[in-house]
């Protein structure tokens, strides 16, 4: 196939982003209608969790299998598939008729998901040949994150206190038709010259693990360390990750193969995402109720206050991208550390959430500091596999964010359960009373010391992961890969060439 002209590329970004659009504007306008959900379905903490993690659990034990698939198959294949299931189960979430329902739905809409992200990442890396050029077009693809995280709270704001919170699903199907139509009439079709055989035994291990884990998590304040049930899923947890450590490395093509961990920036890359994005969905999650629940302000009033810290993060992540194709990932990476661990200062140290100019400081700190971060992930991580395994490549990354994601909601959440158990709002009563917002906020203030932990953790592996050593330690991975019938992968800071890719599959 010919190479793509600049303006066609430009058209199948546009397209991809929209898939990351509603993927992204779904989370963004969930939180906000989490508090109308709760009442709705008579639901505890912990059923507003299972709401987004059932979803964001499911994408993160999918998204390699999608990844491997689409290169073996076809990437526009998988992609549009994709598009048609997450519209479908969009549909069905709106109608679910109670809590339990609404979970299984989302399960059925993070099957479509993880055929997206991931997938359209691989059709991004394979259409942006040029390393300062893809740089570029993933920080357009990181500005659609803070495009909807802008959107998300207003838009949801206003369909949940104007017409319900099952409305904010139907906002999906008209924007996964329209990408479902221009996909098939511009993304040309592409796979990898040899894509990685299925590995359902590894796919198996990984749902174990993560299941297990985000169970344990969001259950254990209600059911007790002590808990039968608590302490066999700890034991399969634990037995899984062993099974994983020990299964993986002795296929020819496992599901995720260890030794790219032996590349500090790739390692630091996905540590990173877990971390950020642990802090961006504890932070909204805990927000979203806070500024409902403790201030008693609308849907639409909570998602105006958060927008500050929206609109500063799709501001600074093109900008990120930018400076990652000029600079490298550290300075990025340095800043986005900063800021977000500042703003968890700010929230534990000083009670920003008692006083409102410093809590607007707070939301402004922490969508300056994660505006940062996305572009250095996903450029580091897509850049240290080899091309002909876009698709893993871009699954990495994205399963990094979605574990962090599940993890922070899950950790977060289940530290505001504990502390809130005994704190009820005053029933009857149109604004909650100033006690319940004293407790509330107490209850939320080691989720803040959380919030700040990952910030510096974002920090200090920034800065250990992008220097020589790492660099060098980037090189001798990609020199584990140099077979005969796949080139060098191109690694971040290395000099090894990408990958060359036939007529038959070059997008």
């Amino acid at each position: 196939m010919p190479e793509l002209s600049p303006r066609r590329r430009m058209l199948v970004l546009a397209i991809c982003c929209m898939s990351l659009l509603i993927v992204s504007l779904d989370n963004t306008v969930l939180n906000v209608a989490l508090p109308a959900m709760q009442k709705e379905l008579h639901a505890s903490v912990s059923g507003l969790q299972w709401t987004i993690d059932a979803y964001t659990l499911v994408l993160a034990s999918l998204l390699m299998l999608s990844g491997s698939t689409a290169d073996r198959i076809g990437r526009r294949r998988v992609f549009t598939t994709g598009l048609v299931i997450f519209t479908i189960g969009s549909v069905l979430c709106s109608v679910a008729p109670n809590l339990e329902t609404l979970v299984v739905f989302r399960m059925l809409q993070a099957i479509g998901g993880s055929m997206l992200n991931p997938v359209a990442m691989s059709i991004i890396t394979n259409t942006f040949t040029d390393p300062r050029e893809r740089a570029r077009a993933i920080g357009v693809w990181g500005g659609v994150v803070g495009l909807s995280m802008a959107a998300g709270p207003l838009v949801g704001g206003l369909l949940v206190d104007s017409v319900g919170w099952r409305s904010i699903f139907w906002i999906n199907l008209p924007i996964g038709l329209a990408a479902l139509i221009l996909t098939w009439k511009f993304v040309p079709e592409s796979r990898a010259a040899k894509a990685r055989r299925p590995d359902p035994v590894g796919q198996a291990l990984v749902i174990g693990v993560l299941g297990a884990v985000t169970y344990t998590i969001i259950e254990v304040p209600s059911a007790g360390w002590t808990s039968p049930r608590i302490l066999a899923l700890i034991c399969l947890a634990v037995a899984c990750t062993a099974a994983l450590l020990v299964y993986e490395p002795r296929r020819a093509e496992p599901l995720i193969d260890l030794r790219f961990f032996r590349s500090a920036p790739f390692s630091g890359a996905t540590v990173i995402a877990v971390c950020a994005f642990a802090g961006l969905g504890g932070f909204l999650f805990v927000n979203t109720l806070y500024l409902q629940e403790a201030r008693g302000l609308t849907a639409l009033h909570a998602g105006l206050y958060l927008l500050p810290m929206a609109a500063v993060t799709g501001v600074c992540a093109p900008l990120s991208g930018r400076l990652v194709g000029s600079r490298g990932p550290r300075p990025s990476l340095v800043v986005a550390g900063v800021g977000m661990t500042v703003s968890g200062l700010l929230f534990a140290v000083f009670q920003a959430d008692a006083h409102t100019p410093l809590l607007f400081l707070g939301y402004v700190l922490f969508g300056f500091g994660f505006g940062w971060v996305n572009a250095p992930i996903t450029n580091t991580a897509v850049s240290g596999m080899p091309r002909s395994q876009a698709g893993v490549a871009a699954a990495v990354a994205s399963t990094s964010r979605q574990i962090g994601s599940t993890l922070g909601v899950a950790v977060l959440g289940a530290v505001l359960a504990g502390g809130v158990a005994s704190a009820a709002s005053p029933a009857g009563a149109s604004h909650p009373s100033a006690a319940y917002l004293a407790s509330f906020s107490e209850a939320a203030r080691p989720a803040w010391w959380i919030l700040t932990a990952c910030g510096l953790a974002v920090l200090v592996l920034g800065i250990a992961t992008s220097g020589d050593w790492a660099r060098r330690s980037a090189q001798r991975a990609a020199a584990l890969f140099e077979q005969p019938q796949d080139a060098p992968p191109q690694v971040a800071g290395a000099t090894a060439a990408p990958a060359r890719t036939g007529p038959s599959h070059r997008v």
